[in-house]
This record gives structure tokens, C-alpha cells and sequence, in this order.
């Protein structure tokens, strides 16, 4: 890997990570045009540490009140001052979020050989040379896309209908998650994981609105909820990589600094760009955009089938 690829690959997920349209579908069809053959798991965990860094500076005070509120919680679980119903709003938003992270756990659900987990058989999806499992995916997340905006455009304007002659102004969307939002938002997100193609981000965001979720609160769940995720899939990696002997002799320390600062600007900018885009109510562009490069991309893979060679490669 050059420096060239790495910065590319970097730009991709720093792009693709808070954008709805899936970085791991990006930068499995990036490497493929790039021609990479080989492994890049442990490149693509520390792409996703650079996108960690972008939305940790993004929303470093939410997550520093989140964090007092994750101990007071304790606190008061130990103390038996636990009252559900009268959780404040961080300390509501840390317990949603704890439901929402159950699901991963499931990554390690025991399967029978050669894939051992559910882990091992995302890796083993994820480092598939073919490009037709993610143009379905991002089909897929084209769908979700578009039932998301449809449902809470719907909600929005027959709420407004209803305000309008009640001469009443109130927002018709919740600004809270409750427990059976959580579930719903961690097993998609679960889902995403899986499959590269199918957008973590815009997965829970489709969720979230379709259960009726204020959209700037959807936004911030759902990149909040992905930092956890990302800690622990990297500290799982990491320690893959360094019990490895051969997987620490293919480690380019200058290709993983460049991609990970490529990856944690370009991420800062994007959250920045997908929620004026999520105020400005255009998120059309996205539905189009994932649906054309995943039918791009299932004709492009049945076409590399046919001719038994990869069409993209640079």
C-alpha cells in the first residue's frame, strides 16, 4: 500500500463513515478498484479510528456529560435512588444507548466452521473480491433511506395539518428514545455490521425516524452510538494484529498515520455537511445516489463473473 492509496481510502471513509451511503461498501469498492488483493481488516479498523476522532471532536461535550451521567447512573443503581421515570435527559439517552449496544454482542454468536462467530463470518463478507453482495446492500440502504424520509415526511405533514386547525403549534416528533426505539436502532445496527453495503448511519437513522424520532436527536443517537462500537471492534483487531506474527510484519505505519488523518478531517467535515443536508430536509440525494452505484455495482460484478476479471482495477 502507497501513500496515495492510503490517503485515497482515507478521504473515502471519512466521507462514506457519517454520510448514509456506507463506508464499508466505499472502501471495499474503492480497494477494489485500487486493485488490493490482500487483508486490509486491521487497515480498515484504524480508518474507522480516524473517523472516531472526528466525531469525538464533534461532540466531545455531549460525550463528557454523557460520561458523568454513565457514573451517576451507577451511583445511583448501587444506591437505590434508580427511578426510570424520572431520568434525566443524560441519563436516559446513556441507558438507551446501553440497550442499543446489546445486540452487537451477538457478533460472537457461536457458528459451525470455517467462520467460528458471526465476526468471522462479517470478515470473511467483508474480504469477498466481489462486488455484487454490496451493490445489493447499498440497494438495500437505499430502501431504508427512502422509508425513513417517506415515514417521517408523512408524520411531519399530517401533524401540521392537524396543528393548523387547532391554531396549535408543537413539535409532533419525540425528542426521547424509549426502550423499544433502543432495541430497534441496536439490531439494525447490529445488521450493518454484517453486511458492507448496508449504511450503520443511515440504517439507525431510517429507524429512528420511522419510530417517530426528532431528526437532529436521530442524528446524534445514532453517531454517539457508533463510538463504543468502533472502541471495541478496534481494540478486538489491534489485539488480533499484535498476537500475529505475520500480521505484524505487513503493518505500513506511514500508510495507517496517512488514513487515519485523511479519514478524521474529511469525517469532521462530512458530520458537519449531513447535518445541514439533514436540516435542509435534502436527503433525496442519498436514496439516489445509493440505489445508482448499487445496481452500478451488482452489473459491474456479474460482468467480472462473466469475464472471469476485475473490470475496475486501475
Amino acid at each position: 500500500m502507497n501513500i496515495i492509496s492510503a490517503a485515497i481510502q482515507g478521504i473515502v471513509q471519512g466521507l462514506t463513515e457519517f454520510l448514509p451511503i456506507s463506508s464499508s461498501g466505499h472502501l471495499l469498492l474503492t480497494q477494489h478498484i485500487l486493485g488490493q488483493q490482500q487483508d486490509n481488516l486491521f487497515f480498515n479498523v484504524m480508518l474507522h479510528v480516524g473517523t472516531l476522532i472526528s466525531v469525538m471532536l464533534v461532540y466531545y461535550k455531549t460525550i463528557f456529560d454523557l460520561i458523568i451521567a454513565f457514573f451517576s447512573l451507577i451511583k445511583d443503581v448501587f444506591t437505590g435512588k434508580f427511578n426510570f421515570s424520572k431520568l434525566d435527559g443524560n441519563k436516559r439517552m446513556v441507558l438507551m444507548l446501553i440497550i442499543s449496544l446489546v445486540p452487537l454482542f451477538l457478533v460472537f454468536l457461536p457458528l459451525p466452521e470455517p467462520t467460528k462467530n458471526i465476526k468471522g463470518f462479517a470478515e470473511i463478507l467483508s474480504n469477498d473480491k466481489n462486488i455484487i453482495l454490496v451493490g445489493i446492500c447499498l440497494i438495500i440502504t437505499s430502501f431504508l433511506l427512502t422509508l425513513g424520509v417517506k415515514v417521517s415526511r408523512e408524520k411531519s405533514s399530517k401533524h401540521l395539518l392537524k396543528l393548523k386547525k387547532n391554531n396549535i403549534m408543537v413539535s409532533h416528533e419525540k425528542k426521547e428514545y424509549n426502550i423499544i426505539d433502543a432495541i430497534y436502532v441496536g439490531i439494525t445496527q447490529f445488521i450493518s455490521v454484517i453486511f458492507p453495503g448496508i449504511s450503520r448511519s443511515g440504517s439507525t437513522l431510517s429507524v429512528s425516524l420511522m419510530r417517530g424520532i426528532n431528526r437532529q436527536k436521530a442524528i446524534d443517537f445514532s453517531f454517539i452510538l457508533g463510538i463504543p462500537a468502533v472502541i471495541a471492534a478496534s481494540l478486538l483487531e489491534i489485539k488480533e494484529v499484535f498476537e500475529s506474527d505475520s500480521a505484524m510484519a505487513t503493518i505500513d505505519i506511514s500508510g495507517i498515520i496517512v488514513g487515519i488523518l485523511f479519514s478524521a478531517v474529511v469525517g469532521f467535515l462530512s458530520i458537519k455537511l449531513f447535518k445541514w443536508i439533514l436540516f435542509k430536509d435534502r436527503t433525496d440525494i442519498f436514496i439516489i445516489y445509493t440505489l445508482a452505484v448499487g445496481i452500478l455495482s451488482v452489473t459491474i460484478g456479474i460482468i467480472e463473473i462473466c469475464k472471469g476479471t476485475n473490470i475496475l482495477m486501475i
